[in-house]
């Protein structure tokens, strides 16, 4: 993150948290990121997130595309076919 930028939302953090100033830019920067990931990586992270969790494909595809149209910037609306596509070429 570049030198005095967010330093509001950090200020902020740091008088209604307990966190220190470091603390509060490295969660910051944590969630911008998180916001920042493209669609294809998010579906790949999420994919193998939920297949660990046992999942099989048809409710990962069905979860993802719920996930994806609730996101801040949501992308457009995403097939079952287009998220496989995404997942595996």
């Amino acid at each position: 993150m570049p030198p005095g930028s967010h330093d509001e939302l950090i200020a902020h953090l740091v008088r209604s948290t307990p966190l220190s100033a470091g603390e509060a830019a490295r969660v910051v920067a944590e969630v911008l990121g998180y916001f920042a990931e493209p669609v294809e990586q998010f579906v790949r992270r999420r994919h193998g997130e939920l297949q660990g969790r046992g999942l099989t494909n048809d409710r990962i595809f069905e979860r993802l595309g719920a996930e994806l149209a609730t996101r801040r910037v949501a992308p457009p609306v995403l097939s079952a076919r287009q998220l496989r596509r995404i997942v595996y070429g």
